[in-house]
């Protein structure tokens, strides 16, 4: 293509991931608020919980219709609509007057980011059609994820040093308005040849899945439990009944999808549990403010920057297998140092606990997002793109949902800071648990023969030809 197609590109890709950048900055960077936000609005550990997990668990139960809705009604009328509702919902968490009504606005914010990452997703995968191409702006993509997961707590110790912890919200309204103008000026409509029709009760079954299990394990209600066993076993008969599915489940005949899928949700498990812990030991065990907090988590912010791209690039050159063999061996080490060694207790350890993590992680990314559209027919990106978007936002939603049981368990509410480190130690396991896995799935999903795998889904999945439609219909 001429230079000038080529420059439209890269603003368009710009103009996403600065959308894809404000809505997973402001997850991570409410991490190190959470004493700030206790103390002011009389939190629980509960109530820190559920004011991380009503922004993801929103997120994670509509990407996939945003994704389908894009793919119909166009994606930058999505995308703009995405827009406009984040930066509202930002507004009002930074007025929020109680906890109650601050856990309302984060799903209100989340309704809005659910409609950014999965169509900018699509919008990048339509624009950037040549594979080489696609997998370098795929891989600055997955820098941007992992960028603003890591250094969401560096900013946000700024922030809540400087000005307090509402200023966190206050930074989404001038990115949000300048996103909204440039997309509207730069970025073309599209939609899918052949969009999906909309599935009320399969969307109605994700929401009680993942709401019900989401609060059973932060209330420790068994009833919310056998609630969201219900809605699985619900789900997984009823949409392959369907000719439109929320979820086609034939994605998951593909090896390297399922592995994806599966690495996402253990990588930002990890990732969402290793903030909890790290955060709530920092400022209530050693009595650090937000800032120092977020200084001392900046080696990893710091590998997390100089991974992300090198994942991206390897990706291109030589494939997924690389990059997430070395993530999950990392991760794992990193979690491992702190589970077995209690790395806390040593300036040392720690930080090579930090720096170990931010490596995995920066590797993670780009192998997830790639993997998830490239084998897959562009009609379905925007599909596509939402189940690897929900399964990082599930990862996230059950890190803190049971990493913060376990501590809620295990430290006293009246002293959270006696036996921190031996009541964490279970947490550490946890997040050393889905490294591995990470090492192991990425190790099995990512040969040859699954590559054949998606190679032979995507054929599935292609709409029919010409000649084959009447047929079809």
């Amino acid at each position: 293509m001429d230079e000038i197609g080529r420059r439209h590109r890269i603003l368009i890709l710009a103009i996403c991931c600065t959308s894809l950048l404000i809505v997973s900055l402001d997850n991570t960077v409410l991490n190190v608020a959470l004493p700030s936000l206790r103390d002011e609005l009389g939190a629980s550990v509960a109530g820190m919980q559920w004011t991380i997990d009503a922004y993801t668990l929103v997120l994670a139960s509509l990407l996939m219709l945003a994704g389908s809705t894009a793919d119909r009604i166009g994606r930058r009328r999505v995308f703009q609509a995405g827009l406009v509702l984040f930066t509202l919902g930002s507004l009002l968490c930074s007025l929020a007057p109680s906890l109650d009504l601050l856990v309302a606005f984060r799903m209100v914010q989340a309704v809005g980011g659910s409609m950014l990452n999965p169509v900018a997703m699509s919008i990048i995968t339509n624009t950037f059609t040549d594979p080489r191409e696609r997998a370098r702006a795929i891989g600055l993509w997955g820098g941007v994820v992992g960028i603003s997961m890591a250094a969401g707590p560096l900013v946000g110790g700024v922030l809540v040093d400087s000005v307090g912890w509402r200023s966190i919200f206050w930074v989404n309204l001038p990115v949000g308005l300048a996103a909204l103008l440039l997309t509207w000026r730069y970025i073309p409509e599209s939609r899918a040849p052949r969009p999906r029709r909309v599935d009320p009760v399969g969307q109605l079954l994700v929401i009680v899945l993942l709401g019900s299990l989401t609060y059973a394990i932060i209330e420790t209600d068994p009833a919310f439990a056998v609630l969201s066993a219900a809605a699985l076993a619900g789900l997984l008969l009823y949409e392959p009944r369907r000719r439109d599915p929320l979820i086609d489940l034939r994605f998951f005949r593909s090896t390297p999808f399922s592995g994806a899928t599966v690495i996402a949700v253990c990588a930002f498990a990890a990732l969402a549990g290793f903030l909890f812990v790290n955060t709530l030991y920092l400022q209530d065990v050693r009595g650090y403010s937000a800032l120092h907090t977020g200084l001392y988590m900046l080696p990893m912010a710091g590998l997390t920057l100089v991974s992300a791209p090198l994942s991206g690039r390897l990706v291109g050159s030589r494939g997924t297998r690389l990059p997430l063999l070395i993530a999950g061996t990392t991760m794992a080490a990193s979690g491992i140092l702190f589970a077995a060694f209690e790395a806390e207790t040593s300036q040392v350890l720690m930080f090579t606990g930090f720096v170990l993590f931010g490596l995995g992680f920066g590797m993670v990314n780009t192998p997830i997002t790639d993997t998830a559209v490239a084998g897959m027919p562009r009609a379905q990106a925007g599909v596509a793109a939402a189940v690897a978007s929900t399964s990082r936002q599930i990862g996230q939603t059950l890190g803190v949902a049971v990493i913060g049981a376990v501590l809620a368990a295990k430290v006293p509410a009246t002293a959270p800071s006696e036996g921190f480190v031996a009541a964490s130690r279970p947490a550490w396991w946890i997040i050393a648990g889905c490294g591995l896995c990470v090492l192991v799935v990425g190790a099995l999903t990512s040969g040859r023969r699954a590559q054949e795998s998606a190679r032979r889904t995507a054929r599935l999945l292609a709409p029919p030809t010409e000649e084959e439609a009447p047929a079809h219909r």
